[in-house]
């Protein structure tokens, strides 16, 4: 048979664009890393000058290596915590009749309407009677709920066929154990896509951490890489190559997490879709 030259050249220009739009898409991403191995003085002269010197200040000089401890803790614990909560509401509202539970779920998806910059003055006044400004529970509370983690879950959870429930109910399995050994381990590609972007939300949250922490041990990334903007290596003159090594020790964690669970995240919405 003779090749089919057509469907060839075809699949040859659709590489091409698609190869083409990934790098337009990561371009901006590329630029910062490189402009992040320049000096100051050769980035606004237009010369080349390959350094590490920037990602050291950024680390020693400048905390960020305290930054970024404090932005794995807050995002890991929202993350996990956001996860456990989000998956028992999802649960209850998918498994479960009780009275008032179509208004308390209907309560939970108008949540999803509301702006999050709105609930900044109550969550200010309600952790500062409590004394827990300036803590990691500080930044970590009012981020644990979310609405949308919980109707994502839910309707994936309806998904599943009652029959599984029934089946382990019949083997004397409880509740608990119903949703950890069957709904869960059913449930992990959805689970790993919620995940994934509840840690990319809190990663990349600034009003909340700017708010509610004074104490520069508790900054978090994004808090750090604004005061960046301050420091000057001349008049009126930003240090950007700086600003970028920043950017980039910013950008690696979420990239390393979307590499762990792209298959679960793939699997996650094409499944969804499916359904």
């Amino acid at each position: 048979m003779k090749p089919d030259l057509t469907s060839s050249r075809g699949m040859w220009v659709m590489n091409a664009l698609v190869l083409a739009a990934g790098l337009m898409f990561l371009s901006p991403v590329l630029y910062s890393i490189w402009m992040s191995f320049q000096t100051a003085d050769a980035y606004y002269a237009g010369h080349l000058d390959f350094t590490l010197s920037n990602y050291e200040l950024a680390v020693a000089e400048y905390n960020f290596a305290r930054y970024l401890l404090n932005s794995l803790i807050v995002s890991g614990v929202v993350t996990l915590a956001g996860i456990a909560v989000a998956t028992m509401a999802a649960y209850a509202f998918a498994r479960y009749r009780f009275p008032g539970g179509n208004l308390a779920f209907a309560a939970v998806v108008a949540t999803l309407m509301i702006p999050s910059h709105i609930t900044l003055i109550p969550n200010y006044l309600t952790l500062a009677k409590a004394g827990l400004l300036d803590s990691y529970a500080g930044l970590i509370l009012p981020a644990i709920s979310s609405g949308f983690a919980a109707f994502f879950l839910r309707q994936y959870i309806r998904g599943i066929p009652r029959a599984l429930d029934e089946a382990a109910y019949m083997d004397g399995a409880n509740a608990f154990q119903v949703l950890w050994r069957v709904i869960v381990p059913i449930s992990k590609p959805a689970i790993f896509s919620m995940g994934l972007h509840l840690f990319i939300s809190e990663w990349n949250n600034y009003i909340w951490p700017l708010v509610a922490i004074g104490k520069e041990d508790l900054y978090t990334l994004q808090v750090g890489l604004a005061r960046l903007y301050r420091i000057n290596p001349g008049e009126d003159v930003i240090d950007w190559p700086l600003v970028m090594a920043a950017s980039t020790i910013t950008i690696l964690p979420v990239l390393l997490g979307f590499v762990l669970v792209e298959r679960h995240l793939v699997r996650g919405i094409t499944m969804g879709a499916v359904k």
